[in-house]
């Protein structure tokens, strides 16, 4: 099933939020990006582009260097080839490494990191040290109304929720009006039900101030709700960056197939511009050498058929789910159990007939099985 994205299409690319600001969005280039702690690789040759005012997610798992990237932004690490410009301004490689004061870029962490012992406003104000007294105070104070917690200026963080201390680590990150903001896995601290609420209401500050932003996340539902784009990464490399839908659609590999949504995995034979699988026959719609190939289909590319016009399945068990029914279907040739939806009375017996539709199929070389 194909993740959900946001209803709500994002205003243009840093309109809105640089008439608000009074600042353009910045352009974030990553050109040949390589990082080793030692002798292990944390970034490998990584290039990335962030557009002015857009929103990109870099999706991956503990350990595939997301968190390296973003220090390397920020100028809390330096890396050990390739560059990083803002704009025009080479900010870090080949001889530069300018300091994180001087960037322009803001960088939120996952817990939040607050000083306890002071108040939300003075936790807002202290990265606006460089203004007078009034000035910080009042922009700090703006900052706050815009992620709703005027109101708690006077608080301190242990008084505060889960999702009030998140926006009040935004409120500072937001204070010095960066061009640039790193949002290090912001939401992973918090339930279900507050991480959709604040998750929503910080997309929409960002878009309102028109600011360029990179989300790391492990969690692929929330890069795909957050971000125009994700950067999807793997042991410290690139596999692939592109919108929610053509990650989907196209994937690179099967680990990228498997990233943003369920597929079923097996061994295929291409010949003569035709693919014949487990599940049936349909013809390569991409040029493939004949041989073995892996092939990894969406669910909703394995149809339910009338009995006697596709591969005939053993259903090993089904469960009711509401609007429809969920089986378990054993098929000749899969190492496992298919799991597949229905109609709540579509399927009477214990035996169904499958085939493929043309949507959702995905050839590899046999040799690419990750």
């Amino acid at each position: 099933m194909f993740l959900r994205r946001r209803t709500a299409p994002p205003p243009p690319a840093g309109q809105d939020g640089a008439a608000k600001t009074g600042l353009s969005p910045a352009r974030l280039d990553i050109r040949g990006v390589s990082r080793r702690y030692g002798r292990t690789p944390a970034l490998e040759d990584v290039s990335l582009s962030l557009p002015p005012g857009e929103i990109l997610a870099v999706l991956g798992r503990s350990g595939c260097g997301k968190s390296t990237l973003l220090r390397l932004i920020a100028g809390l690490d330096a890396p050990d080839a390739g560059e990083i410009r803002i704009d025009d301004r080479r900010v870090a490689g080949r001889g530069r490494d300018e300091p994180p004061e001087t960037r322009g870029v803001g960088l939120m962490f996952q817990d939040y990191a607050l000083f306890p012992h002071l108040t939300v406003l003075a936790n807002v104000r202290f990265g606006l040290r460089h203004l007078s007294s009034g000035a910080a105070r009042a922009v700090a104070l703006e900052r706050l109304a815009e992620v709703g917690l005027a109101d708690r200026a006077d608080s301190y963080p242990g008084t505060l929720s889960g999702g009030e201390a998140q926006r009040v680590a935004l409120a500072r990150a937001l204070a010095p009006r960066p061009r640039v903001l790193l949002l290090d896995e912001p939401f992973s601290n918090l339930d279900a039900g507050t991480r959709e609420r604040v998750r929503a209401d910080t997309l929409a500050v960002l878009r309102q101030g028109g600011i360029s932003a990179i989300l790391v996340t492990h969690d692929a539902a929330e890069a795909v709700e957050f971000a125009d784009r994700i950067a999807l990464m793997r042991e410290g490399r690139l596999v692939q960056c592109d919108t929610a839908e053509r990650l989907y659609r196209a994937p690179a590999s099967p680990f990228a197939a498997r990233a943003l949504g369920d597929i079923v995995e097996m061994e295929g034979l291409a010949s003569g511009g035709r693919l014949t699988t487990p599940l049936g026959t349909l013809a390569l719609t991409d040029p493939t050498p004949d041989g073995s190939v892996r092939v990894c289909l969406r669910p909703e590319a394995i149809r339910i058929v009338p009995r006697g016009e596709g591969v005939p399945g053993r259903i090993l068990r089904r469960r009711f789910v509401g609007a429809s029914t969920r089986i378990d279907v054993e098929v000749a040739g899969l190492d496992a159990p298919l799991r597949l939806t229905a109609a709540p009375d579509g399927i009477a017996g214990d035996g169904v007939a499958l085939g493929l539709a043309e949507g959702g199929v995905f050839v590899f070389p046999a040799a690419k099985s990750s």
